[in-house]
């Protein structure tokens, strides 16, 4: 299960969606994100669940790796969705074991906001399946250029959250060869109720978080003895430019949001 996350990867190819200016990529997925919380009905979500598969399927990506991608967070999904339907109030449709009350409108939300998370985990996921760690740096950076007369760090920030992205698979994978090498151990993690499984936890932990500033260690040490001193004078082999196809992306992306808040008046 921990390897099904794919928020993080990225899956080389020569798609529609892999060739986009990653600026425009990255802007569009901030705007997506804002649209799925504006949707207020059903039929909204599905224009919004539409476009997305369309957006899939330039990509080239299997759908079934973004699905094995959701099963990584399905328990989180369930706790929200069980959450939102039973503390909502609203007229009650039934009560899970003459105790727990679920209502129509408790119900209603969350649907909706299983829905978002779905929808914001596919989302994200394909801005960085699509999108190499180079370019989503440099993506970032070009983005955030505009904030350095106000003193903000756009190089560092763009480093900081390309670097975070980029180690998400890798300290996934050190978590399952840890609970491998523990459960050859005789360690049990599916046993006993949450707090047994939490405690079972803590012996991962520890060498998760050592295994962690050992790579973040050896990461500064490998950038300083390459001579990395930030963004100044720093030059790229690739420049950023839009074309033809970002231009035809936006114009989608601008008729699919005109789409969308129009959906917000239907019934």
């Amino acid at each position: 299960m921990i390897k099904d996350i794919t928020i993080g990867q990225y899956l080389p190819g020569d798609s529609f969606i892999h060739k986009l200016d990653p600026r425009v990529k990255i802007l569009l997925a901030f705007l997506y994100i804002i649209l799925i919380f504006l949707i207020n009905n059903f039929y909204g979500y599905l224009v919004v669940i539409a476009f997305t598969l369309l957006v899939v399927m330039l990509a080239k990506i299997p759908i079934k790796y973004l699905f094995n991608g959701i099963k990584g967070v399905i328990w989180l999904i369930i706790f929200t969705a069980v959450l939102n339907a039973t503390l909502t109030p609203g007229k009650v449709i039934f009560k899970l074991f003459n105790l727990i009350p679920f209502t129509d409108k408790g119900i209603d939300l969350a649907l909706f906001m299983s829905m978002r998370l779905i929808l914001l985990i596919v989302g994200t996921s394909v801005l960085t399946l699509t999108t190499s760690p180079i370019s989503l740096t440099d993506g970032i950076e070009r983005l955030l250029n505009p904030f350095k007369k106000i003193g903000v760090p756009a190089h560092e920030l763009a480093m900081m959250m390309t670097i975070a992205l980029r180690f998400i698979p890798t300290l996934l994978d050190e978590t399952d060869k840890i609970m491998k090498a523990q459960m050859a151990r005789g360690a049990d993690f599916d046993s006993g109720g949450i707090i047994k499984k939490a405690k079972n936890l803590i012996p991962v932990l520890v060498p998760l978080f050592i295994s962690a500033f050992r790579r973040a260690d050896e990461l500064a040490l490998a950038m300083e003895a390459r001579c990395y001193r930030g963004g100044e004078n720093r030059t790229r082999m690739k420049q950023l430019k839009t074309d033809k196809r970002d231009y035809i992306a936006i114009a989608a992306f601008i008729a699919f949001s005109i789409i969308c808040i129009i959906s917000r008046r239907w019934r």
